[in-house]
């Protein structure tokens, strides 16, 4: 149903573009350099990339370790392109990690499209955008304002933490709330977390955000973590951590 809809969005855009998809052209997929620490414990990531075709269907494709790959789009309309970070040898599936992204055209560099974490948030608001959008073709997110979206996190207008990690904001509210209202910067803050006290080693625990910082436990206190809605990971050189508000998994290496 979410495809369906969001297949209807983007053909709303076309039809505002003169020029359709007779300009469509191949972009090389730049992608970033993952943390060491992800590295260090879980190996090269597999990607999956995810992106708008020049019929305005959602597209994937599948990239292993150290390759590289090229995609088709558009040339007409502003496009997602969002890469998923996933470690298949330990059942770490895409989406547990937060991905990479970068948004056509603003982050092209001739034939290559360059992907970054920090243009990942970005993506995964323009899809949550299409997904709430019902047929409003004056709100589909193509046409939102991407470059002084970004500014917002140079000018220091926002919240310190959401600036430093912009994970922490609840994207899906934040696109419902745009296109019922319109985009209200105050909307950016922190998601409420629950703390949830889990009987495992004191770490460093490192979590499924690029930017987020590690949690150290002392020894003599049980590690506290903060769980919001959904699966939560972490992983550490002991193995790795599932958990939600209502139950945990821990799996050793």
């Amino acid at each position: 149903m979410k495809l369906i809809k969001l297949t209807v969005i983007i053909a709303l855009a076309l039809q505002f573009s003169c020029c359709g998809d007779r300009f469509s052209s191949m972009y090389t997929v730049e992608l970033p350099e993952i943390p060491e620490t992800w590295v260090s414990l879980l190996g090269e990531p597999h990607w999956r990339v995810e992106w708008l075709a020049p019929d305005g269907k959602k597209q994937s494709k599948d990239i292993p370790p150290s390759s590289t790959t090229e995609i088709e789009i558009p040339a007409t309309w502003a496009n997602p392109v969002t890469a998923w970070p996933w470690w298949p040898d330990h059942n770490l599936i895409p989406r547990f990690f937060k991905p990479a992204g970068a948004i056509f055209p603003f982050d092209v560099s001739e034939k290559n499209l360059r992907l970054s974490w920090k243009a990942g948030p970005d993506t995964v608001f323009y899809w949550e955008l299409a997904f709430a959008n019902n047929q409003n073709a004056l709100k589909i997110p193509a046409n939102f304002d991407w470059p002084r979206f970004r500014e917002l996190f140079e000018t220091g207008a926002l919240n310190e933490a959401v600036v430093k990690d912009p994970w922490l904001v609840d994207w899906r509210n934040v696109a419902e709330k745009t296109i019922g209202a319109n985009f209200d910067r105050r909307r950016l803050v922190p998601q409420a977390a629950e703390t949830v006290t889990i009987p495992v080693s004191a770490g460093p625990w490192y979590g499924t955000s690029p930017f987020e910082e590690p949690l150290y436990f002392a020894e003599e206190e049980p590690p506290a973590f903060p769980v919001r809605p959904g699966v939560n990971v972490w992983i550490s050189g002991g193995g790795i951590l599932r958990c939600s508000d209502k139950t945990w998994v821990f799996t050793a290496w």
